[in-house]
């Protein structure tokens, strides 16, 4: 579970030039991901704290937003500035936001 009061953005919100960690599987990711995002399994986290971008707000990103509030939620624990992206990838999407798949193709996924 997490706190209520999880900081929390929604997609269609999260500034162009954000820092983005997208906390999902290899597949998921291959898939398709924020353009210019850090990739970081959630279950890898932990380990990997120390390649957590610096610098501005970590805006932590998911499928739908579950793992990413959790892993929000451990790095605000760890003094870091991170914000829950809302709807996850699935909203980021539908916002129409650009999304580069692992093949190095980009432009828009509807």
């Amino acid at each position: 579970m997490f706190h209520s009061q999880l900081p929390a953005v929604d997609a269609a919100a999260v500034p162009a030039e954000a820092i983005v960690l997208d906390v999902r599987e290899n597949e998921e990711w291959a898939a398709g991901h924020a353009e210019g995002a850090v990739h970081i399994p959630m279950g890898e986290v932990v380990a990997r704290i120390g390649e957590v971008p610096e610098g501005g707000r970590v805006h932590v990103v998911c499928r739908v937003g579950g793992r990413s509030a959790q892993v929000a939620q451990y790095l605000i624990a760890q003094g870091v500035d991170a914000v829950n992206v809302t709807g996850g990838m699935l909203d980021w999407e539908a916002a129409g936001r650009p999304v580069v798949d692992g093949k190095g193709g980009t432009g828009f996924v509807l």
